[in-house]
């Protein structure tokens, strides 16, 4: 098999504050024609600065030693007009998170259509003409009526088949996809592997494929480079590789997924929150007085009740109601229907009532890095809630949060640093010590695991579990993540399109599904990681 791309012993390294870091040591490997390669390992092992090499899209701090061949071709050192004629061209690349890839201020058809006038000069109707059928062929029904669209006005499904698009949009022999999934539902992120697989065996392309998610390596690489701080550790066959693993940190990767099961709920918990008969419904103004003309309906007649210890999974796809539902049974969206809180209904009441109310629900983000400060230190965002609160007579705000650092496992010393300073793993304790420092009775995790590598995933589960297990702490989990759902969750409530389509024990869920809609998301969920069970 002839080789599209060839790396041999290539270093690259960062110069920050006078001091030369390196990113990436001494990688080789090839990319046969028609082959895909995966690259795995977790954030900061140089799978994304090793690929971006490729074709010299790194910033000027980055020293690059050793060679990177396309097709007979250095790229190491090529000329600005060489590096032109192949980016894009031979080589296109897809980026985990579509939304910051494309231009927020201009549309669909104006993006698609800068590549081909760039690299195939096609205008005006010929280029209208190419750009549907790149459209329509990644999967976008209606493909026309898409055209004068912003990405904000897609899903995340959408931006991302637009993304695979353009950089179809040139015919390239080798297509560069990093973390293309990493961010969508299990149900899309299906469908867009398929879709990559079916236009690989179309067009003829080699692909290297950067993941953290080993169930989509074992299912569509054909050849795997496990990469650990810079190296390449371990390479080979896929099924070798999963079968017999000589790395221990090979086999640390393949068996970190969380597993077990929740502990039991005592049968005399109290009640800490509940909902019946919920709704949450956006209004859509029109005109000049801003008549209502119809509503955008979020959540409906969602009814709900989580215990002391207990924790309930809600699980869906984006846009389903799973964060609406979360945030009106914390009163901070409005909502109509009951909402009863450690036996008060909290419905009607004021902000003002509601704030000695508020240190007793909390809740952890999906993105640590923005939802903590960058101007503050991580002592300052973690004791930012006992300002508003106070604290107990004779407690110090210091002691407090070594505490809670040492509790969620990470060193009190640290507290004088900025959340920069930290692995997006550390980034999320943070996030969940910020979170317990005020005791609460119920935390709503809101996809705390997604943008995480999974060895991490299975630390802050872990995590998790154990502070539930000492406070007795009740759960809202919001994930579309089903392996960590079902590792975490006692009940399990799936949503779509703003109903509950299923609710019941988590196990009976995951066992014996009801409704087609949950038969879907659960095939897409461990069709993909089955083999790597296995």
């Amino acid at each position: 098999m002839s080789s599209v791309l060839t790396v041999e012993n290539l270093s690259v390294s960062f110069t920050q504050d006078g001091k030369e870091i390196p990113a990436v040591k001494g990688v080789s490997f090839e990319v046969g024609k028609g082959e895909t390669v995966a690259l795995v390992g977790e954030s900061g092992s140089g799978k994304s600065v090793t690929a971006l090499s490729t074709v010299a899209l790194l910033p000027e701090s980055a020293k690059l030693a050793g060679s990177v061949r396309y097709e007979g071709r250095e790229m190491v050192g090529a000329d600005q007009q060489t590096l032109l004629d192949i980016r894009g061209n031979d080589i296109s690349f897809i980026f985990q998170e579509p939304m910051t890839s494309l231009n927020p201020l201009h549309t669909i058809e104006k993006q698609v259509s800068e590549s081909l006038a760039l690299h195939q000069g096609l205008t005006g109707d010929a280029a209208h003409k190419r750009i549907l059928e790149l459209l329509d062929r990644v999967g976008i029904r209606d493909a026309e009526s898409r055209l004068k669209a912003y990405p904000h006005q897609l899903s995340g499904g959408q931006r991302q088949r637009v993304m695979i698009a353009m950089a179809l949009a040139n015919g390239p022999d080798l297509l560069i996809a990093d973390e293309p999934t990493t961010a969508l539902d299990v149900t899309i992120q299906a469908q867009i592997l398929e879709l990559l697989a079916e236009l690989k065996e179309a067009e003829g392309m080699s692909m290297l494929f950067i993941t953290h998610d080993l169930g989509i390596v074992r299912r569509f690489a054909d050849r795997v480079c496990v990469m650990k701080n810079g190296e390449i550790v371990e390479t080979g066959e896929t099924n070798a590789i999963f079968d017999n693993p000589q790395h221990d940190y090979t086999k640390r990767l393949l068996a970190a997924e969380p597993t077990g099961r929740p502990e039991p709920v005592q049968q005399d918990a109290n009640e800490i929150a509940s909902c019946d008969g919920l709704r949450v419904w956006f209004p859509i103004t029109k005109g000049f007085l801003r008549r209502t003309v119809d509503h955008v309906r979020a959540v409906n007649d969602a009814t709900l009740a989580v215990r002391q210890g207990e924790t309930v999974g809600i699980v869906g796809e984006s846009g389903s109601g799973k964060t609406t539902l979360a945030l009106a049974l914390m009163r901070l969206v409005s909502s109509d229907g009951p909402i009863v809180f450690m036996g008060r209904n909290i419905q009607g009441l004021k902000s003002r009532q509601l704030r000695g109310i508020r240190r007793d629900m909390q809740i952890v983000f999906q993105d640590p890095f923005g939802s903590l400060s960058p101007r503050m230190t991580v002592g300052e965002i973690i004791a930012e809630g006992l300002g508003v609160h106070g604290t107990n007579s004779g407690e110090s705000k210091d002691a407090l949060v070594a505490e809670i650092l040492a509790e969620v496992g990470l060193d009190p010393s640290m507290s004088h640093r900025y959340p920069h300073e930290f692995s997006g793993g550390q980034r999320q304790r943070i996030a969940i010590a910020r979170a317990m420092i005020l005791r609460p009775k119920l935390v709503v995790l809101d996809e705390p695991t997604s943008a995480l590598d999974m060895t991490v995933q299975v630390q802050i589960v872990e995590l998790l579990r154990r502070l539930q297990r000492k406070h007795g702490l009740a759960y809202l989990f919001i994930s579309h993540d089903l392996r960590v759902v079902r590792a975490l969750s006692h009940k399990v409530i799936v949503m779509k399109q703003g109903d509950i389509v299923e609710a019941g024990e988590g196990e009976q869920v995951f066992r014996d599904p009801q409704s087609d809609y949950t038969k879907k998301l659960l095939a897409a969920a461990f069709n993909l990681s089955a083999e790597v069970s296995a």
